[in-house]
């Protein structure tokens, strides 16, 4: 296997953090497999998360009324977007495979790292209205979520507090990842590492060294094809499609339920 090139967007504060300790795990192992390793250690680089007019150098299109997505899109193409942009676009082109390491907090990720998901992943580069979703800019890249909670498993089951941790990713990894074309390969998940002993913490870690051995094998989780939707429909579900599932038990996806169950699973694991 040619040698794969790996991104770690990182986001957390400290160096002694878990969240640090899995990333330094990613690195060792799959460095040690061959790969090439990059990180982008959001806190330690100060990345700017808020989206503005500065992310494009030289003259805007329309000052008066200034479209974030439009106007980085032509300074995209026009070789303008400002220098910490076009270097984080140089690593993810370069990437086949996209790790995010983070601790959740209000059920998505930190601030920073949705700076970076918001200034980095620019119309034109990651994403246009004809390459999106199966058929993404970055359909032949792989990308997955690895992070912290600070809630207990339980917490976030279909019965807990929290509820279903697969809607909770559903819009990280269905309206980021695949809407970029991203093959999404499983998250992995720490729970609660705060609130359990170093040793639990050590096997946690563990588990995660166990699991990067073969990560880049690994089969990435089921979305509904972009070509199963009706663009003169409004990109509704074509009508074979919807009436091949009409005596289903469950719907498609999280999203996609057709008013059916959700399936149990399948934002959490793959092949469910």
């Amino acid at each position: 296997m040619a040698m794969q090139k790996v991104l770690i967007v990182f986001a957390h504060q400290s160096a002694g953090s878990f969240n640090a300790a899995a990333k330094d795990v990613t690195v060792e192992v799959l460095t040690a497999q061959g790969c090439k390793v990059e990180v982008s250690d959001l806190y330690a680089m100060k990345f700017k998360p808020s989206a503005t007019a500065d992310d494009v150098t030289g003259e805007v299109k329309d000052a008066e009324h200034f479209r974030y997505g439009e106007e980085t899109m032509l300074a995209w193409k026009e070789g303008r977007l400002s220098a910490d942009l076009v270097e984080e676009q140089r690593k993810i082109f370069d990437a086949h495979v996209v790790i995010f390491q983070f601790p959740m907090y209000w059920f998505t990720v930190p601030a920073i790292m949705k700076g970076w998901i918001d200034r980095v992943l620019t119309m034109g580069f990651a994403f246009t209205s004809e390459q999106r979703y199966s058929q993404g800019v970055f359909k032949e890249k792989k990308a997955m979520l690895s992070f912290t909670t600070g809630s207990q498993e339980s917490m976030f089951s279909s019965n807990g507090i929290n509820g279903d941790m697969n809607v909770t990713l559903w819009p990280l990894q269905n309206g980021i990842l695949h809407y970029c074309g991203f093959q999404v390969l499983a998250p992995q998940i720490f729970w609660a590492p705060h609130h359990v002993s170093s040793e639990a913490r050590s096997t946690m870690l563990e588990m995660w060294r166990t699991r990067l051995q073969g990560l880049l094998g690994e089969t990435p989780l089921s979305f509904t094809p972009s070509d199963s939707f009706d663009c003169e429909r409004g990109f509704l579900l074509k009508e074979d499609v919807e009436e091949m599932h009409k005596s289903a038990d469950v719907g498609l996806t999280v999203g996609i339920h057709l008013g059916k169950r959700i399936p149990l699973n399948s934002q959490t694991k793959a092949g469910v």
